[in-house]
């Protein structure tokens, strides 16, 4: 798996342009929530190769609040952490938290 770190508003635009070309995900991390932390581990574990082709990105939230309330603004969706964001074609389209967060959510949405 390999996190990209989601840390200025600019990268929201570029987000927004990749996300034309293919799905972009982001996962929401709160680095003081011990769910958090078991759902973004229980994530990692489950990952697969087939899932690498799209860019997951990683926002903590404790230190890029300004930015998980873009992404709230943008996107149309309620702030949780922990909380998964998948956007393709500008638009938020599919968002899980807690845990409902799991390879197996992400899988129909953007495909194997």
């Amino acid at each position: 798996m390999n996190w990209i770190e989601l840390s200025d508003l600019e990268q929201v635009d570029q987000i927004i342009q990749q996300s034309l070309l293919k799905p972009q995900l982001i996962f929401k991390h709160s680095t003081r929530c011990s769910i958090s932390s078991m759902v973004k581990d229980r994530l990692e574990r489950q990952w697969i190769a087939n899932l690498d082709k799209f860019p997951i990105y990683y926002l903590d939230l404790i230190r890029y609040r300004s930015v998980s309330n873009i992404l709230s603004e943008n996107f149309g969706v309620i702030h949780e952490s922990p909380q998964l964001l998948i956007i393709k074609d500008g638009k938020c389209l599919f968002n899980c938290s807690h845990s409902d967060i799991s390879v197996s959510a992400i899988e129909p949405i953007i495909g194997k």
